[in-house]
């Protein structure tokens, strides 16, 4: 079975295991695999923040030197 993503396969193998002793085991590594992911998925997300913040004081230090130069003239 081929999986999309990292943690589907362990979230199947967990769902599909048919062994009552295995089931413990399996489930706490599906959850330990989606959770990985999802706090991959938050830093991610807090990254493009960043990134989206950082674009945008750019921009408006790029309007400002703009806006300086058009003031001061062709040097």
């Amino acid at each position: 079975m081929k999986s999309d993503y990292l943690w589907e396969e362990s979230y199947q193998a967990a769902i599909l295991e048919t062994d009552r002793k295995k089931l413990p085991n399996r489930i706490q590594v599906a959850k330990a695999a989606i959770d990985t992911r999802l706090y991959e998925l938050k830093a991610d997300h807090e990254e493009r923040y960043a990134l989206s913040d950082a674009l945008a004081a750019l921009n408006v230090l790029r309007r400002e030197v703009e806006q300086s130069s058009q003031e001061t003239g062709p040097k």
